[in-house]
């Protein structure tokens, strides 16, 4: 077992800075904002031989009584039962707060191992300026810039010895083919995105809050079911562009496009007492575009009643026609109802995203379907085609080789693309078709 370093401090002491040095990666939104995380952000570390996990909180506020920051109070409360070691980061340049205090209180009524780290240290004398650190009561105070990297290393090593890792064993790398399949939650602010992956895991893992906005990073959280492995991704809500004022909205904004690029499936959730916005067809097209594999679910289903739902029905059937392929589930996450469905669609949309297409059986289905309907003559020319072949998954590409493809109009195209998903079921997942025309040796001859 790999074991878990939680960081933990009031809001704005780079924190998450801390965690992308740890990690060596961009993973969490880093601003000057107190504030801006506010559920458990994991990531995987290595030092040496020994792999750690490190747990990114919001900022701590252990006697919060109401509202968000009572929510990020306990997020920050399981990541530090969840932990083998507490990181507290204070801020060395701001001193000594009574948040700090309060905070410092309760890491020592747990017993846990703590270590105190204060962070913006670069260029401070350690003995002097770091000294008023000791009144919290932590033992020794390791000074580290998070954002220079300076003293990181140690401060990992200093994390782990108490724990007595034993010595790795070489398990020959990754098996291929065994990661986990990433399925990526999107849609408009307050829609129910975290409330359902809440439901999904069977405990409050995000903030699920009734305010817009609440979940600001793309947060992975793994997941397990009937033997599968995935990956859930709780993304930021998209809202329209005009309406995006904050700098901090901006990042979760770019992060959750990143999800979205990253994942293997999507799911597209909607809200039922709002109906389809201009804002859900955008989100839509972006992930259209992006060729990932799509789910849509229309969530707080039992909140509106019948003549609401058959409105809805058809204004999902104009506006996101385009999305035909996908199936489509009607659900309640807070009730738990038509969760199951949506699962099954979830499992068979990676497949068809992922489904190997053989050259024989792509060639024998493009003839028969040119001899069933041929393409129509444009000028002197009628566009032949000779085989077809897979050029790529997730999203599937069929790669199709003859002369004069460049005249195949796109009803024709749509035809083919009806054939090909009828024989290989691929339901759930957009298909592309790539026409490439022979070249004319003698076209540049007299």
């Amino acid at each position: 077992m790999k074991p878990v370093i939680a960081l933990v401090g009031r809001p704005n002491v780079g924190k998450s800075t801390l965690f992308n040095r740890l990690t060596k990666s961009r993973d969490a939104i880093v601003a000057d904002f107190a504030g801006l995380t506010r559920d458990r952000h994991y990531g995987n570390g290595r030092q040496g031989k020994y792999e750690y996990i490190v747990i990114d909180t919001g900022g701590f506020e252990p006697d919060a009584s109401s509202g968000i920051f009572r929510e990020m109070a306990k997020q920050t409360q399981q990541a530090v039962a969840e932990s083998d070691v507490v990181v507290f980061v204070v801020d060395a340049r701001a001193g000594v707060s009574a948040q700090d205090h309060d905070i410092a209180n309760y890491l020592r009524r747990l017993g846990k191992p703590c270590l105190l780290v204060a962070n913006k240290a670069e260029g401070m004398q350690s003995g002097v300026q770091l000294s008023e650190f000791y009144e919290l009561g932590l033992g020794e105070v390791y000074p580290v810039s998070a954002a220079h990297g300076q003293g990181v290393r140690g401060l990992v090593e200093q994390a782990l010895e108490p724990l007595n890792l034993p010595e790795p064993e070489d398990d020959g790398g990754p098996q291929e083919g065994s990661g986990p399949v990433k399925l990526a939650v999107a849609g408009r602010p307050n829609v129910g995105k975290s409330t359902l992956i809440n439901t999904w895991l069977g405990e409050e893992r995000l903030v699920a809050f009734d305010m817009p906005g609440t979940t600001r990073d793309a947060i992975s959280v793994p997941f397990e079911r009937q033997g599968q492995k995935f990956e859930l991704i709780d993304t930021a809500g998209l809202r329209r562009k005009g309406r995006v004022f904050e700098a901090i909205e901006k990042f979760s904004v770019v992060k959750t496009l990143q999800a979205i690029e990253s994942a293997n499936v999507v799911l597209l959730l909607l809200d039922a007492t709002q109906g389809v916005t201009d804002q859900d067809a955008h989100i839509a097209g972006y992930i259209l575009e992006s060729g990932r594999a799509v789910v849509i679910a229309v969530n707080k289903w039992d909140a509106v009643d019948d003549y609401q739902r058959q409105m809805l029905e058809r204004s999902i059937e104009t506006r996101l026609s385009f999305l035909k392929f996908a199936n489509l589930h009607f659900i309640s996450a807070q009730k738990r109802q038509g969760l199951g469905p949506v699962w099954t669609s979830i499992v068979q949309a990676h497949k068809a995203a992922t489904c190997k297409m053989p050259t024989p059986i792509l060639t024998r289905l493009l003839l028969e379907s040119v001899q069933f309907q041929t393409p129509k003559r444009v000028g002197g020319y009628r566009p032949k085609m000779r085989y077809a072949h897979q050029g790529g998954m997730n999203p599937p590409l069929i790669v199709i080789h003859g002369n004069s493809l460049e005249l195949v109009t796109d009803a024709y195209k749509r035809f083919l693309e009806g054939r090909f998903r009828k024989e290989f079921n691929l339901v759930g997942t957009p298909l592309r078709i790539e026409m490439k025309t022979s070249h004319n040796p003698f076209v540049d001859k007299e």
